[in-house]
């Protein structure tokens, strides 16, 4: 099929890649011309694991094309996808201008059927607002649906070549049709396509997200009460995620949920029922003890120190909000800096992927480092705040060799507490007992 992705962020730029990977022609769109140039020379502008090789396979075989004029895609496209950016609003909303402002310009341009698909998290509604957008503006047939994307940054192209579930939201049976035979490639008996309204589709993905958001959270609740009490939140996460009802993923405590979605589309759903006129009190809480829980370090560093810490130095492990992605947004590692800075404390940090874009924010404010390592030279503690793999089994010898004094406070739990305990680390953790020297 002849396709067009408008974006290409992490959702576009994987969309239109494993499209083309099963055989389609793809054209995607974006309005940056550096952006267009750097993957026409194939550079992939993303860290996701996987893609590259996708990338420059599909470039080559002729099936992936990158261009700035969407006039051009169009006429070679019958499916367009948005996969547009819907940065959140002051008041918490999804902002559509770029999704509107595409909805105008394609009411302009179409000049024959097409189907355009909502692919990014878009509020409820939202397919109507844009079919409403392109009807004032042509009397061509088209159908605009919402097929959301369920994307783990990290996991992405996997995420799209074996999905778990394909939701298409739309009563066109030319659209299913079609969307049926796009998507057969990566249909088995196991992973379904799921057919409903519009707005079911758009919620679907809200409330999904949501509530793997208020299941971390809640696990981290449970942590912090753990802390309070002694008992062992690594024993109560095992316990609980045996329960089939429950199951043992989104149960791993830690300093909250960051990224581009959880934060973003629990505030966007705490606004649409606002806007409804319901109370959406969980999502509420949610909300409030992410915020509070991404700095839960720091009141442990400060009592470890007596609350003298201005002339410290600390080291940092993990700047992106997860493994296995250089994205920065809403980063815990963040808040935790800057807390840090306010006290006038030096900073040492290192992360495989995100530290380019952390320097973008901070400049020369903290010594960014070659490895992990190097960050512990002279420092008084080390703050972990991602749980990249190449973390879990370090050296602790010449860990202690380079510090100042042996004291780790992990915000991600990946050492065990015996293990620091025999290697001599005072060391806490989220909602384990603290291990001391």
């Amino acid at each position: 099929m002849n396709i067009a992705v408008i974006g290409t962020g992490y959702v576009g730029l994987v969309t239109g890649t494993c499209l083309a990977e099963v055989g389609n022609n793809v054209i995607c769109v974006d309005i940056d011309e550096a952006k267009v140039a750097q993957m026409k020379n194939g550079k992939v502008p993303i860290f996701e694991p996987n893609l590259e090789e996708l990338f420059l396979k599909n470039i080559k075989a002729n099936r992936l094309h990158f261009t700035t004029h969407l006039k051009t895609a169009l006429n070679k496209s019958q499916i367009i996808f948005l996969a547009l950016p819907t940065p959140q609003d002051e008041d918490g909303s999804a902002d559509l201008k770029y999704v509107e402002s595409v909805a105008h310009e394609l009411g302009d341009l179409i000049t024959d059927y097409k189907i355009i698909i909502n692919k990014s998290t878009v509020p409820v509604g939202t397919s109507e607002i844009v079919k409403n957008i392109i009807k004032r503006k042509t009397s061509v047939a088209f159908d605009v649906i919402s097929n959301p994307e369920f994307l783990r940054e990290g996991f992405a192209v996997q995420d799209f070549m074996t999905p778990e579930r394909i939701i298409i939201g739309t009563k066109s049976k030319k659209a299913i049709d079609i969307l049926n035979k796009l998507y057969s490639p990566f249909i088995t008996l196991k992973r379904p396509v799921i057919v409903m309204d519009e707005k079911s589709a758009e919620l679907t993905k809200y409330a999904a997200n949501t509530f793997l958001a208020t299941k971390i959270t809640f696990m981290n609740e449970v942590a912090n009460l753990c802390e309070i009490i002694g008992a062992n939140v690594d024993d109560v996460r095992k316990g609980i995620g045996s329960d089939s009802r429950i199951g043992n993923k989104f149960l791993f405590p830690g300093i909250g949920f960051g990224g581009s979605c959880f934060p973003k589309d629990v505030n966007a759903l705490v606004h649409s029922s606002d806007t409804a006129g319901y109370n959406f009190q969980i999502l509420k809480s949610v909300l409030n003890v992410n915020q509070s829980q991404k700095k839960s370090l720091i009141p442990k560093f400060k009592k470890y120190f007596n609350n003298h810490i201005s002339s410290k130095k600390v080291g940092i492990w993990g700047l992106a909000f997860k493994p296995n992605t250089d994205d920065i947004r809403e980063a815990p590692a963040i808040d935790v800096i800057n807390e840090l800075l306010l006290e006038g404390i030096e900073i040492t940090a290192y992360d495989p992927e995100a530290m380019p874009n952390m320097k973008r924010i901070y400049g020369d404010k903290i010594t960014f480092c070659n490895n992990a390592y190097d960050v512990l030279k002279d420092v008084d503690c080390l703050l972990i705040n991602t749980e990249w793999r190449e973390f879990y089994s370090p050296d602790f010898d010449k860990m202690k060799k380079l510090m100042k004094q042996p004291v780790i406070f992990d915000g991600r739990n990946i050492f065990d507490m015996e293990v620091m305990k025999i290697n001599g680390f005072h060391y806490e953790s989220v909602g384990r007992k603290i291990v001391t020297k």
